[in-house]
């Protein structure tokens, strides 16, 4: 340690000269400032990125142990085999789409799907003086690739333990690169949502409610699982491992600070790290909010707290101040996340009276939260017009339940989206996969 120290000093009085000469102004032909902001911007994008990638583990984790023990294997396959395919299918397509060429039109869409690729497949950058955001190409596209992977995984849970695995990734496909783009770019890509003044911070809507609104669709016309409903009763089917669920939550928990701090799009200014820590503050006061409340409801109305439904009220908090997550205070962000809670003790029996049969909870935490959530930035965001909110949230949700539902029912029709009755009873995993997650336990 002794040596250490006048090694120190001396790195220090090497570098306080060059620090003096940076407050002097830029090396000529170099514009610092810029280079600057360019490349915090871009880190923001690709450490956004990457939380919100790890958010697909959460997905996983939470989907194999919210369903049962014969069915594991194939969510954990699901979910390995949506992100890839829109990895893919969102850089052949969906980017394009999204962003078609930096203009919202019939002829911009068309330019961007069919024309050069904003993308090249190696080196992928772009100027430091980009008009978008001062980031790279790379680490934007990096950045909202993870949004459009997560909206598919939403669909998943929900269908699970009866639909067919091929079917399933087909529809992934449609949904990552055309449905999710094109109603994102209403809002995200220059489109006419965003010209009307509609306000979706990091997608309440754009992302949560359209993937709740095609697994919605996808329940309704896939039926509920054999045994849910019986004699006017739901039959409790407990998942398979409570623990995996926690973990997962917790894991999206984490990535949700990269999916809402990350769409702050900017990390080059004092006040823009500013709002960067409020948004992480914000975000994590909304998901206690929302476990809390429904830790609290479940003991009042069952008289025993529902593990289960604290993981979905945490999920529900966090989706509800995804819309707004910067506007709030602290107080604000943890009532707003308290209602997600609230809608979701309430909104999973309510489904189950109507006999839609939404395994882990899906449609409650990111569609109901998720219309919530768009229509709580009005109390806090001055700008947002309640009209203009509401417009948004009926017309995505008009475009996905039609787009959903044609892409569902042709599937039906030719290849058929729900396994067999036997298939079902024994297990999607030996039947549709012929492997078992927990090999050395009963089915069950």
């Amino acid at each position: 340690m002794k040596l250490l120290k006048p090694l120190v000093g001396a790195a220090a009085l090497v570098a306080l000269p060059t620090l003096t000469l940076a407050q002097d102004g830029p090396t000529p032909g170099v514009n610092a400032s810029t280079d600057t902001v360019f490349i915090l911007n871009s880190l923001l994008f690709l450490v956004g990125g990457f939380l919100v990638f790890f958010m697909a583990a959460g997905f996983a984790m939470l989907e194999a142990g919210l369903v049962r023990g014969k069915n594991v294997t194939m969510q954990l396959t699901k979910n390995m085999g949506l992100f890839s395919l829109a990895t893919v299918f969102y850089y052949l397509i969906g980017y394009n789409l999204m962003y078609p060429l930096g203009t919202w039109s019939v002829e911009g869409v068309l330019s961007g799907v069919f024309g050069p690729g904003v993308l090249e497949a190696v080196g992928v950058t772009s100027d430091a003086a980009d008009d978008y955001s001062y980031a790279s190409t790379g680490s934007d596209f990096f950045f909202q690739l993870m949004f459009c992977a997560a909206t598919a995984s939403i669909v998943s849970g929900a269908l699970a333990e009866r639909i067919k695995l091929w079917p399933f990734l087909i529809f992934t496909i449609v949904l990552t690169s055309v449905i999710y783009p094109i109603q994102a770019s209403w809002k995200w890509g220059g489109g006419f949502l965003d010209g009307m003044g509609f306000l979706d911070f990091a997608g309440s809507t754009v992302v949560h409610s359209v993937g709740g609104w095609a697994a919605l669709v996808g329940a309704l016309i896939l039926g509920p699982r054999i045994g849910k409903y019986k004699d006017g009763k739901t039959i409790p089917m407990p998942g398979s491992n409570l623990t995996l669920a926690t973990l997962g939550t917790f894991i999206l928990w984490m990535g949700w600070f990269g999916f809402n701090g990350g769409s702050q799009l900017a990390m080059g200014t004092v006040g823009d790290v500013a709002d960067v820590s409020r948004i992480f503050a914000n975000t994590n006061a909304a998901a206690a909010g929302g476990a809390l409340v429904a830790l609290i409801l479940t003991q009042v109305l069952y008289k025993k707290p529902d593990l289960t439904m604290i993981l979905n009220g945490a999920l529900a908090g966090l989706v509800s101040i995804t819309a707004e997550p910067l506007t709030p205070s602290l107080g604000m962000a943890t009532l707003i996340g308290g209602v997600g809670g609230v809608i979701v003790v309430f909104a999973v029996p309510f489904l189950d009276k109507l006999k839609i049969d939404d395994v882990v909870g899906a449609i409650p935490v990111h569609l109901f939260a998720g219309i919530w959530g768009t229509i709580a930035v009005v109390i806090t965001n001055g700008d947002a017009s309640l009209m203009v909110q509401l417009y948004s949230i009926l017309v995505v949700g008009i475009f996905t339940v039609v787009a959903s539902g044609i892409v569902w029912m042709v599937l039906k029709a030719t290849m058929g989206i729900r396994v067999g009755e036997e298939e079902e009873i024994m297990g999607l995993d030996t039947t549709e996969l012929g492997m078992e997650a927990y090999p050395e336990f009963s089915k069950g």
